[in-house]
């Protein structure tokens, strides 16, 4: 690693070690204490990456960014703070620093990406942005698209109000992570956060056992467009109860709400109430430029899981940009750890995609008539979308029992569970000899549980 790298710190201890361990890298480092000094090194060219602390004795870094972009452009700035609260990394996202490390950061991990930063000057003038480390587990929250710059914005606006918000979006979006961030953020942060699901309004006291768990905290129903009418009046008839004290009400629903409001399936009376803020979580097809940033993301947190640091091969991360992720954000984090236990060489090829890709599903989600599709049809989708993953190129021979599998795998699955195990009884509704199914059961490895089941 070699560089100047200009570091503004107030605290003594973090200048001498961050200026000792990126010496021994090889940089040569200029250290201050004060953003005057850091901005008159700035003006003098001086400078190949910017470490800096956000609150300073004469100002806060971040306001510095919007002047060291304009007078330096493509100099790439690293934020550290001890205010490791995710609006501080959406100041820094939305000021446009290359990273964001909250304290006390991990001096390694600093070190891999100052280097990167280095190395990204180097091939190109603009810097171009690693995952945001306050993040964390909060998947939804790494990104720089348009449609995630919105939900940073929302969320600001939104964490000390007291209206409702209601939180809609695909499965595996994170839409409880930006409700709990939320609440992380407000006044109410060190009063309880309570999620509620069916289970805990089953019951008539339901209501009241949620009322004393939560105080005047946050209660989060938890996929509401799913709960059964009795449960939707129960909440109607808690909301009406608040008094002043009353907690802070969200809600989240993959369903489409004002659908369900049409077909009678859903209280009007509990939608306008729920409705105060509305939040549509983006899916990840909707945000395809922040698939590298998610990816780094999570390679990085496979690494401090122990596992091999991997990277996309760009024809890999071409197929991966290209492919519907119908499980969003979830499903890639899983896609990607798979590929990092399963995988040997540092660089993930367009081939291991494929394998991994080819045993998902890739059709979007379907909404308003879906039922009534064919089978054939949503087969032919989905084979149709899997040739289109390949771009022109032919996918991996073997196709045509590897589609069987994935038929076949389900449909004897499905079948043992309605017939509660009973493979004598599975075998005659699929019309196959018993000692074909356990063959098939074998080969498949199908768990097989036997019970009671009435058909």
């Amino acid at each position: 690693m070699d560089g100047t790298i200009l570091v503004a710190d107030d605290d003594r201890t973090i200048r001498t070690v961050l200026t000792q361990a990126l010496t021994r890298a090889g940089c040569k480092v200029h250290a201050t204490s004060s953003l005057v000094t850091l901005m008159r090194w700035v003006e003098e060219g001086k400078g190949d990456l910017v470490i800096s602390d956000v609150m300073m004795p004469d100002g806060n870094g971040l306001d510095k960014l919007p002047l060291i972009a304009e007078q330096r452009p493509g100099l790439p700035v690293i934020v550290i703070s001890a205010q490791n609260t995710i609006m501080t990394a959406i100041q820094a996202t939305e000021a446009d620093a290359y990273d964001y490390l909250p304290k006390p950061f991990d001096l390694p991990d600093l070190m891999k990406r100052a280097a990167r930063a280095l190395e990204v000057k180097r091939r190109a003038p603009a810097p171009r942005a690693e995952p945001n480390g306050e993040a964390g587990d909060d998947l939804p929250l790494v990104g720089r698209t348009p449609a995630m710059q919105a939900i940073y914005r929302l969320v600001a606006r939104v964490m000390n109000a007291d209206l409702p918000v209601l939180i809609t979006g695909e499965s595996g979006t994170g839409k409880s992570l930006i409700a709990r961030a939320i609440h992380d953020l407000s006044d109410r942060r060190t009063l309880p956060f309570v999620v509620a699901n069916g289970g805990d309004l089953a019951q008539m006291e339901g209501p009241a056992a949620l009322i004393s768990r939560v105080r005047n905290g946050t209660l989060l129903f938890d996929e509401v467009g799913d709960l059964e009418e009795d449960a939707q009046a129960r909440i109607v008839r808690m909301l009406d109860s608040f008094t002043d004290n009353a907690p802070r009400i969200m809600a989240t629903s993959q369903a489409d709400l004002a659908l369900k409001l049409d077909q009678g399936k859903f209280r009007s009376d509990l939608y306008y109430r729920l409705g105060g803020v509305a939040l549509a979580v983006p899916s990840l097809r909707e945000r395809v430029e922040d698939i590298p940033l998610l990816a780094s993301h999570f390679f990085a947190r496979a690494e401090r899981d122990g596992l091999p640091l991997r990277q996309f091969a760009p024809q890999a991360l071409e197929l991966v940009r290209a492919y519907s992720w119908p499980g969003n954000v979830r499903q890639l984090e899983n896609t990607i750890r798979r590929l990092a236990i399963t995988g040997g060489e540092e660089e993930i090829t367009r081939a291991e995609v494929e394998v991994v890709l080819g045993n998902q599903p890739a059709i979007e989600p379907l909404t308003g008539g879906g039922d009534s599709e064919k089978l054939s049809t949503s087969i032919e989708k989905h084979l149709r979308r899997y040739f289109d993953l390949h771009g022109g190129q032919l996918p991996a021979p073997g196709l045509y029992q590897r589609i069987l599998r994935e038929v076949e795998f389900p449909l004897i699955e499905i079948a043992l569970d309605a017939t509660g195990g009973n493979q004598a009884k599975c075998a005659d509704l699929l019309g196959i000899n018993r000692n074909t199914l356990r063959k098939k059961i074998t080969d498949l490895d199908i768990r097989v549980t036997r019970r009671r089941k009435l058909m």
